[in-house]
């Protein structure tokens, strides 16, 4: 997949930037407000080991990854796993797997955090 298109359209009255993937418009958070929900539901990922259910391409992943000591990010999509992979940022410590939920196996205690983000 690599790069994702981007358009701009009017949502909620104003101009904003929205990504489309094969499934369904992504609209992309200039305010950052889906990451500060997510830090403000999760804490600080400082020095957490993380478990992401349903990674996607990676779009929230890059949000916390660099707060986080490790993080594996799986899903079931091998092509949205190599997507992810091939847009990582180097210096981020994240694991990429194409495995879904079921099928995924660590033991106890192995993570801190766990996050689903439109994965249900």
């Amino acid at each position: 997949m690599g790069v994702v298109p981007t358009h701009f359209c009017k949502l909620g009255g104003r101009l904003q930037k929205v990504s489309y993937n094969r499934r369904m418009p992504v609209r992309i958070d200039p305010e950052d407000a889906e990451t500060k929900a997510l830090l403000d539901f999760a804490g600080d990922f400082a020095g957490r080991l993380v478990l992401e259910i349903g990674c996607g391409d990676g779009r929230l992943t890059w949000r916390y990854a660099e707060r986080a000591a490790r993080v594996v990010a799986i899903d079931s999509d091998a092509d949205e796993i190599k997507s992810a992979e091939e847009n990582r940022p180097p210096h981020l410590r994240v694991e990429f797997k194409a495995v879904g939920l079921e099928a995924y196996h660590a033991p106890p205690g192995t993570f801190d955090t766990a996050i689903l983000s439109w994965s249900l």
